[in-house]
């Protein structure tokens, strides 16, 4: 599988058969999407920042509630959060998504703003590579999500959701990686992963947005 980083919550997932696109931004949101298609796009929460769904071309199938899916060879299941720590009282409803291609095991976080309940994490179980928000403000911040990276015990973390010269109110990743007691990371264009190539122990890994 590969995955790219489109900019704040948005990946390319690109298995062997399908292409899942995560949280796809509106255009006010400063990133270029570019011309995208994909079998599956999924939403975390309708937020234009990560439901922007007209701008993914192929007449994806969305799914943007929690449950459990099969799309073409996709194994997906959505799991009930909140969008901050009073209970949704702020700012809503988050879905996580977990999402199985070519047997590798992605778990998106969406806006999600406060750490598991020992229920949420049983549901999650198996956690190949974890896509957390950083950047604080409306979803995790870094000691936050350097938590829910403990509680889970991934395979792989890629961060998401910080600052950019795009988004320059959020957080810098930098502090995350500080938590998670990673220095010197270079960002990389794509990262390739099969269940052959995982490693034995968590490791963070920054991917580029391609501007």
């Amino acid at each position: 599988m590969e995955i790219t980083w489109l900019g704040h919550s948005c990946f390319r997932l690109k298995g062997s058969h399908e292409v899942v696109i995560t949280d796809p931004y509106a255009p006010q949101l400063g990133y270029v999407l570019g011309k995208q298609t994909a079998r599956i796009v999924t939403v975390s929460h309708q937020h234009p920042g990560h439901s922007y769904v007209q701008g993914i071309g192929g007449e994806p199938k969305v799914v943007s509630r929690p449950g459990e899916y099969e799309i073409g060879g996709v194994f997906i299941f959505g799991i009930a959060t909140y969008h901050d720590a009073e209970k949704g009282s702020q700012r809503g409803r988050n879905t996580i998504f977990l999402i199985d291609i070519d047997g590798v095991t992605l778990c998106h976080l969406g806006d999600l703003g406060h750490t598991l309940t020992a229920q949420q994490i049983e549901d999650i179980s198996k956690v190949d590579v974890l896509l957390v928000p950083v950047g604080g403000v409306t979803s995790l911040n870094a000691a936050t999500a350097a938590e829910v990276v403990r509680q889970l015990e991934p395979k792989m973390v890629l961060p998401m959701h910080y600052r950019t010269p795009q988004l320059s109110h959020l957080d810098p990743v930098e502090k995350f990686l500080r938590e998670v007691g990673v220095t010197g990371l270079s960002p990389q264009p794509k990262l390739n992963i099969t269940a052959a190539n995982l490693p034995e122990s968590t490791q963070t890994i920054l991917l580029s947005y391609p501007a």
